[in-house]
């Protein structure tokens, strides 16, 4: 049995503690360690490396706060879940990265969120093409429009190019009521969405006006050669293989692209083949092109999509072993 006393001085305790020490709560519900609230300290009792754990992600909860003026309970569930599944060795991989700022919108410094995120960010980085796979609610498609803006603001590039196919969960264009532009809206608004919390709604109007900003179908973009630019591709597992290769063969000089998509939300009619999916299978030993795979356990929405995402992932392995049996 370990006992160690930590001292926070010029810190608020119910900032770093929580409301009625909530934070404290949620780490000794992880460990079997105690911790007693003396005012501003901390009374740790408990193993030794346990005390050691808890100590490191108390730090780094105190420097969050005091770097960006509050904590949340996300915030404190992802240091602690960094650290307590941490390998022994791997501490340059610190919680800190989390104080990554990628862009500074006008709602909020859009930052890093765990360590799969900040996987992404660096891959991003370090190549001119990244494909980031996985369910929704991982930031996959926020954290890329930030990466897009932030480059634009550093004049890495001298335009932005949002797609998505126009396929979409058993409706398709023509069905939808209005003009072209009024079909194709439902299909790119959450990327609008995305712009919108980064940058006012009149700072989007006049990037888009001076064609700065680019929303387009995929359709659209045969073609064109996209030079000097940041393009991203949502929604990919929804292009077909055809639509796949043009968009990828559509890369100029000085361009970057991400594609994003969930190989488990496929859409496309019965029989045609996933782009994203030949994609996956032709170009992941290419150099210089990325690939990063998210899962339910990178969630950063409700932590209720998470649970959801998991329930079906069960179901769908359940199935999968329902049939191979049946198959022997």
């Amino acid at each position: 049995m370990t006992e160690k006393r930590i001292e926070f001085e010029d810190i608020e305790p119910v900032s770093l503690f929580g409301t009625n020490d909530i934070y404290i709560n949620m780490i000794e519900n992880r460990f079997k360690a105690g911790i007693i609230v003396r005012g501003s300290s901390l009374i740790l009792k408990g193993d030794e490396n346990e005390i050691e754990k808890i100590e490191k992600i108390l730090n780094e909860m105190n420097y969050m706060l005091k770097r960006n003026k509050t904590l949340t309970e996300s915030d404190v569930k992802t240091v602690i879940d960094l650290i307590d599944n941490k390998p022994k060795g791997s501490e340059s991989h610190s919680a800190r990265f989390m104080n990554q700022i990628i862009f500074q919108g006008v709602k909020d410094a859009i930052r890093v969120r765990n360590a799969k995120q900040h996987d992404y960010f660096k891959l991003v980085q370090q190549n001119d093409l990244v494909f980031a796979i996985g369910p929704a609610g991982t930031g996959k498609t926020f954290l890329a429009v930030a990466m897009a803006l932030a480059s634009l603001r550093n004049n890495e590039v001298t335009r932005i190019i949002l797609s998505r196919p126009a396929v979409e969960a058993g409706e398709s264009l023509g069905f939808l009521p209005g003009d072209l532009q009024e079909k194709i809206d439902p299909y790119l608004r959450p990327l609008m969405d995305a712009l919108h919390f980064m940058i006012s709604v009149e700072k989007v109007k006049s990037l888009i006006e001076k064609n700065v900003i680019e929303i387009t179908p995929l359709a659209y973009m045969r073609g064109r050669t996209l030079s000097n630019s940041f393009i991203i591709l949502d929604e990919a597992q929804n292009a077909t293989a055809t639509q796949m290769k043009m968009f990828l063969t559509r890369l100029g000089p000085n361009s970057k692209a991400i594609v994003t998509g969930d190989i488990t939300q496929i859409d496309l009619p019965h029989h045609a083949i996933s782009g994203l999916k030949e994609a996956q299978r032709l170009l992941k030993d290419i150099d210089d092109i990325g690939f990063i795979y998210f899962d339910n356990r990178d969630v950063v929405r409700h932590k209720l999509v998470a649970e959801i995402i998991k329930a079906y992932e069960n179901d769908i392995a359940k199935r999968e072993t329902t049939e191979n049996n049946r198959e022997k």
